[in-house]
């Protein structure tokens, strides 16, 4: 995984003083002065759950927390798809249920006329499709456009894992809660 350097780090926190945004306090701004960089790691959310990603970890003199800045270089990240225009995301986001390994919580969109009737996953080795099946029962009667969500279960054949996944109508993955 390529890493960007701790000056190149350095460089997207620290500005001239004719950049800065805010007003200075009545007691007047005092610069602040970086005494040192170490490689570290720290948590950050991603498609797939929480990893551990490299980062620059600043010490700044006077400061108690240090300034962190994520060390990945931005060519080796990207960007969650973008939906189809007019596609909806009906799985939006799921997460583990506590005690039960191989079973996921789905967080999904309906409309306001539709019941539920089910929900599927297909697995395979590297991901999971879920869907959540719903009927119309309005037999074409008028019926207000209005989304709502809920949250149903969906038992899978094996654990989740480090498995993707993705939402059976718009192929995109599922951001976990």
């Amino acid at each position: 995984m390529p890493l960007i350097t701790a000056a190149s780090a350095y460089e997207t926190f620290s500005k001239p003083a004719d950049l800065i945004e805010e007003e200075c306090p009545a007691t007047g701004c005092r610069p602040l002065r970086v005494t040192g960089a170490t490689l570290g790691e720290v948590p950050l959310e991603t498609s797939r759950g929480t990893v551990q990603v490299p980062a620059w970890l600043f010490t700044v003199e006077g400061v108690e927390h240090k300034k962190v800045n994520v060390a990945v270089d931005s060519s080796a990240v990207t960007a969650r798809p973008e939906r189809v225009q007019g596609d909806v995301e009906e799985v939006m986001a799921f997460d583990l249920v506590a005690g039960k390994p191989d079973e996921l919580l789905l967080r999904y969109g309906y409309g306001a006329c539709d019941t539920f009737a089910g929900t599927r996953a297909y697995e395979t080795d590297q991901l999971v499709v879920v869907d959540v099946d719903e009927k119309d029962p309005s037999s074409g009667k008028p019926c207000p456009l209005i989304r709502k969500t809920a949250t149903i279960t969906v038992t899978l054949a094996r654990p989740l894992g480090e498995r993707l996944v993705l939402d059976s109508g718009t192929g995109l993955p599922v951001l976990r809660d």
